[in-house]
Order: structure tokens, then sequence, then C-alpha cells
């Protein structure tokens, strides 16, 4: 029963908190840049004028390729709030991920069709990385349960760190921030125009913000669970992860794919290998 209630609450709360972070993130990035920045609650303001308009649908599927999406993104966190299996929030957002790129697939938009190719390859680059990192969370704690994650003594940060810095590769990835925004930006002014997210407008484009809140929300809860022994710790954990992700959003341009193919594949199995050699060469598995 409280397993459900938490679920409930997580997909209820959870968009209200993206939009705190969001807007945070807004006003942080605005003062790197020396500007004044946006409110703390300009998400909220664009999604209800985005809501207002009436969509462009561009094929009669597109809106069924955003419900999905949406749908994903909720049964996460609902998964992730009722400390569910890992593997299973991870196919339930793959899944969700699919379909975005497939609605945009659906339009013969030059824009759009190379927007989807590229978060194709985005995909393809992070997944791998999330699995193992699931797979160092299992030889560590010996299941895939969240559940079993808050009942050990130690924080996984400990004794998964390099885990931890391939699992920021893959968040940077999944928030399409920079150098890695190469499928989309949140800015409509490159090469791209907005990339996958081009031929998406009105409340269909609102439902994919709200989606993209739930996704942070569960990007970051997946980040807190690396140190689940303490309140104060996961609250640092988590500030000290995301503003270092803005700072590297901010200092770094946007490379080509097959810089990030390259880079991030090789050092994340590196140090995915290195961390679990050392877990088991310190008899700690």
């Amino acid at each position: 029963m409280m397993t459900i209630l938490y679920a409930i609450l997580g997909v209820t709360l959870a968009p209200f908190a993206g939009i705190l972070i969001a807007g945070t993130d807004r006003i942080l990035t605005a003062k790197f840049q020396s500007r004044t920045g946006p409110p703390l609650l300009q998400p909220l303001y664009d999604i209800a004028k985005l809501w207002a308009k009436e969509p462009m649908v561009g094929h009669r599927f597109q809106p069924l390729c955003v419900y999905i999406y949406l749908a994903a993104a909720m049964v996460s966190v609902a998964l992730f709030f009722a400390q569910s299996d890992l593997l299973l929030i991870f196919f339930v957002q793959a899944v969700g991920a699919v379909f975005l790129v497939m609605g945009a697939f659906l339009v013969p938009s030059p824009f759009s069709q190379a927007g989807a190719n590229r978060e194709l390859i985005q995909i393809l680059t992070y997944e791998p990385l999330i699995i193992i990192v699931l797979a160092g969370i299992h030889l560590y704690t010996g299941s895939f349960k969240i559940s079993a994650v808050y009942a050990m003594d130690k924080p996984l940060l400990m004794n998964l760190p390099l885990l931890f810095i391939v699992f920021g590769y893959a968040l940077t990835i999944k928030l399409r921030k920079s150098p890695f925004d190469i499928s989309a930006s949140h800015h409509a002014h490159q090469e791209l125009v907005r990339g996958v997210f081009t031929e998406y407008s009105g409340r269909m484009l609102a439902l994919i913000e709200i989606a993209h809140l739930y996704e942070t929300v569960l990007i970051l809860g997946l980040c807190s669970l690396f140190w689940t022994t303490s309140i104060m710790g996961m609250v640092v954990l988590l500030a000290l992860t995301y503003i270092a992700e803005i700072i590297v959003d901010n200092i770094s341009a946007r490379m080509s794919f097959r810089w990030m193919l390259k880079s991030v594949w090789a050092s994340g199995l590196v140090l995915s290998a290195i961390n679990l050699i050392w877990l088991y060469s310190g008899g700690r598995i």
C-alpha cells in the first residue's frame, strides 16, 4: 500500500520538482553568461503558453508517439518511487525514447529527420553505459531492486566512483547538454533548428516538455542512489552533480556524433572496467 502511495506522490510531485530544477538551471546559466535570466517559474509559463496553442500535426500517428513518450516517462518515475527493478525502469524509459524518435521520423522534414537520426545515435551511446552502471550496482548489492540499494550501509559512491562518472556521461547525453546536444538544443538558432523536436508544436510540444521534467527527476533520482545513507549527503551529491552539468554545458561547444561515440564509449568502458576490477580485487563482491 505504501509503495503505491509513494508512486502516486512521485508522479504527482515530479513535474513541480522538474520545473524548479529547470528554472534554477536557466537562472544559473544566465548568471554564467552575465545575463539577468528568466524567473524561476519560466518553464511553467512556457508550458502554459504552448498548451494554449493549436498543434500543427504533421502525421496522424505523431500524437500517439508523444502520448507513449509521456506515459513511459510517468511510469518510469512511478516505478522509481515504488523502489522497483532498475532494469524495468531502464526498459520503460527506453521505449519512450524510441517513440519520441519515431514521431520525428514520421514527418518528412530534413531538420526533424536529421535530429531523429542523431537522437538514435545518442540513445545507442548512453543506453549501453547505463546498462553497465546497473550491472555494477547489481554486482555490488546482489540485486537490481532499488530497495536493495537503500539497504546498504555504505554509499555506492564509495565503491563505484568510476561508474558514477560513467553515469555522468549518460546523464549529460540524456539531458542533451553540451558537448552532447547533437540531436537537439534548447535554442532554435543552430543548423538543426530544434532537431528532433522541430515538427512538434503546441500541446504536443507542451506534453514533451512535461515528459522532460519527468525524465530530469528520474535521472537525478538514479543519481541519488549513489548516496542513500543520509539525506544531506544525497542532496549535496545531487546539487554538485547538476551544477557540474550546467558548468560543462556552458564552457563546452557541441561536438560531432563521431567524437561523442569514440570519447564516451572509450572512456566509459575503460572507467567501468577499472572500477569492476577494483571491486573484484578488493573482495568487495
